[in-house]
């Protein structure tokens, strides 16, 4: 636990404390339209691949899907994500990838791009290195789980109790996804595997720090603070200084 000393108080103050709100509802409401505007987009954008990769005999992603240990495959670990092999595959993914992306991004889609290029390439790499050899591997389901990693373990590690509950809500209600992280025979369970690790790490790195600054604002006796302490020292030399 992270502690901070006000100066002269002797009091110690906790780095942060669990929160329930969400904090501005205008802010969270706006943040809510910018994620479902960028899923929507995202899930076009993987249907009209789609169309042209099925009308092409799926040879797209048999060019741009990873291949395992193979160097010049390594830059595929961006363009997987967006390919599929069949119908059935991507009807499969648009569903958890439009629920598990807008949950990861309603409450900042700036911090939700990172999320979405770290654990592209956790998922990426997973599939690169682990996955058989001479397989090509391709689809969003990585990313699906990396997106529900980092919902998971975002209320936790940003002590926010809105969050722990969908964290928590997503994780029972679809329990049954956790099945594919067990080798399979033509699912790319090191693809999931790496995606789910990578969204764990995510909601570490993406924390929220906003309260560790707070906590900085350390109570001094009678209620005031160390900044307005400093503010009152400062206006009190001005004034004597005739300014």
């Amino acid at each position: 636990m992270v502690t901070e000393k006000a100066e002269g108080s002797g009091q110690r103050q906790p780095r942060s404390s669990w929160r329930i709100g969400t904090g501005d509802a205008e802010a969270v409401l706006a943040e809510a339209q910018k994620a479902l505007f960028v899923m929507v987009a995202f899930i076009a954008i993987i249907w009209i691949v789609q169309i042209a990769n099925w009308a092409d005999h799926y040879q797209l992603s048999a060019e741009y899907g990873i291949r395992p240990r193979d160097a010049g495959s390594l830059p595929d670990i961006f363009t997987a994500p967006f390919l599929h092999f069949s119908w059935a595959h991507i009807e499969g993914n648009s569903g958890p990838l439009f629920i598990f992306g807008f949950l990861a991004a309603y409450r900042g889609v700036r911090k939700f791009l990172g999320v979405t290029l770290l654990v592209a390439i956790t998922s990426g790499l997973g599939a690169w290195l682990f996955e058989s050899t001479n397989s090509v591997g391709a689809g969003a389901s990585g990313i699906v789980f990396g997106y529900l990693g980092y919902i998971i373990v975002r209320g936790l590690f940003d002590r926010h109790l809105v969050d722990l509950v969908i964290g928590l809500v997503m994780a029972l209600s679809f329990a049954y996804q956790f099945t594919v992280l067990l080798p399979q025979h033509g699912i790319g369970w090191q693809d999931h595997i790496g995606g789910l690790v990578g969204g764990v790490v995510a909601g570490w790195l993406f924390r929220d720090r906003r309260r560790r600054g707070q906590a900085g604002q350390a109570a001094l006796p009678g209620g005031a603070t160390s900044g307005d302490s400093s503010r009152a020292a400062l206006h009190k030399e001005l004034d004597d200084l005739g300014l």
